[in-house]
């Protein structure tokens, strides 16, 4: 049977809101896997997410944050405390390739799933890794939505 939980990393929060793609593909595993973000990934979305829209031009950034803030109904936030544990292994693994990522690496450790990032710091981390472009092959084969 296939792991049902993943853990999301920062920029795909991000992709979230600001794109479809991920957003559907969130929609797809709902209710049919656990979708969990540690909570230094939402503070990283809330830090950048203003910036990004700002930048760009493409949008209003409180209505980004309100959206992000309703993301965690589907997202669950994981408090550090239930990661904190892992950090030393999770930066041993990551070595000098993004060391402030460690709370993703430490959270997919913490509850002994798979991530999904952009993020190419985790490849041969030893967790499995899905980008946005594969992670529907992950959805593929799992159960359908439980009835609500």
């Amino acid at each position: 049977m296939p792991n049902r939980s993943l853990i999301l990393d920062a920029n795909i929060l991000i992709r979230a809101i600001l794109g479809t793609k991920a957003s559907q593909l969130l929609l797809t595993a709902a209710g049919r896997i656990s979708l969990f973000a540690p909570s230094a990934a939402y503070h990283d979305a809330r830090h950048y997410l203003p910036k990004i829209l700002l930048s760009r031009e493409i949008g209003d950034p409180e209505s980004a944050l309100v959206a992000l803030d309703e993301l965690e109904s589907l997202v669950i936030p994981l408090e550090s405390a239930l990661y904190e544990a892992w950090r030393d292994e999770a930066l041993i693994r990551l070595g000098r390739r993004g060391p402030e990522d460690w709370p993703i690496l430490a959270a997919a450790l913490a509850i002994d799933c798979p991530m999904w990032t952009e993020d190419r710091d985790f490849f041969g981390a030893g967790v499995a890794t899905w980008t946005t472009d594969r992670v529907g092959l992950f959805f593929r084969n799992l159960p359908a939505p439980e009835p609500r």
